[in-house]
């Protein structure tokens, strides 16, 4: 990670949340969406133990053997690691980090859609809550999303909650196994900005550039603005891979904006431009949440910040969490 310079402030925090965590038996997983300051590393002068996208935040979450893991990103995420480690404590500095992805599609609205198209696998984007997993078949990440669609059983799948996803993958899905893919319509408020018309401006003005796209970008955002030159549509994770093999020195990311605080710290030597779409939920955690998830470890405030899930559902939503790690 790119030195981020800090005031004495920040200083400060980012030096008593490091002590703390030793203290607390805690690490800290921050998501490429958060601020630089808390992707950076603690072994760089930063507070995170480990960064990634959301697979590889979940399976991280499997190894880590400190008791408590504070968790940099939004809710559906820490209830993830909480699904995957039940017996540890999962806080997360701010629960009002939401989702707008998340939020659109309920447990209910699984049960009526399997009602719909009764034997008919339900896949569901991790972006989804605890309620909703536990009503799925199995979960995909944007990384791993066309693998497991191959392995299910069926000419036909239902996937949710993402229709731009869905739309984009459903191309390729068919292309390569004939399935068919039935969405719903829930979209990600940062990556339904990136238009086509936006893109075809940046594209203009830097015409050498590669387009990099995630998978939650309108479909035809998509066609109008990757299909026409070089560039990639797929997750975090493919996008981090495709920048480092290309020859490009320049690239156009259409993905959240502190995503680029990544890349250009992987690749100093590139220029990535980007119109700058910030995560409002992403954006809920800071350091000095973090500082206070961490000192209310131990005694009452800890309820404020722990991730809370009953036994029954624990056990449900791991089924499909579980599978798509097998599947991956």
């Amino acid at each position: 990670m790119e030195s981020v310079p800090v005031t004495s402030t920040e200083a400060e925090l980012i030096s008593e949340i490091n002590k703390l965590k030793k203290e607390k038996n805690a690490v800290i997983l921050s998501h490429y969406y958060m601020p630089a300051s808390i992707q950076q590393l603690e072994r760089e002068g930063g507070v995170a133990d480990f960064k990634g996208d959301s697979l590889g935040l979940s399976i991280e979450a499997t190894k880590v053997k400190a008791q408590n893991i504070i968790f940099c990103g939004v809710n559906f995420m820490a209830e993830t690691a909480k699904i995957l480690n039940p017996a540890k404590n999962i806080l997360i500095p701010d629960k009002e980090a939401g989702c707008s992805l998340a939020s659109s599609i309920t447990a209910q609205d699984v049960i009526a859609l399997k009602k719909k198209y009764p034997g008919v696998p339900v896949m569901a984007y991790i972006n989804t809550y605890a309620e909703t997993k536990a009503e799925c078949d199995v979960c995909c990440t944007s990384r791993n999303a066309l693998k497991i669609a191959a392995q299910l059983p069926g000419d036909t799948i239902i996937f949710i909650p993402d229709k731009f996803m869905g739309e984009n993958l459903k191309r390729q899905i068919q292309a390569t196994t004939k399935k068919n893919l039935i969405l719903w319509n829930g979209t990600c408020e940062v990556h339904e900005q990136f238009s086509s018309r936006s893109l075809a401006s940046f594209q203009k003005q830097f015409p050498e550039a590669e387009m990099l796209m995630h998978w939650e970008v309108p479909n035809e955002t998509v066609a109008d603005n990757l299909f026409t030159g070089k560039g990639i549509l797929g997750s975090t994770n493919d996008i981090l891979t495709y920048a480092g093999a290309s020859n490009s020195k320049q690239f156009i990311l259409a993905s959240e904006c502190d995503f680029s605080s990544t890349l250009k710290a992987a690749y100093p030597e590139k220029e990535f431009i980007t119109p700058c779409i910030y995560c409002p939920y992403m954006k809920k955690i800071n350091l000095q949440n973090i500082l206070k998830a961490l000192q209310s470890i131990g005694n009452n405030e800890q309820q404020h910040y722990e991730i809370s899930l009953n036994a029954e559902l624990l056990m449900r939503a791991a089924i499909p969490v579980k599978r798509m790690m097998e599947l991956s």
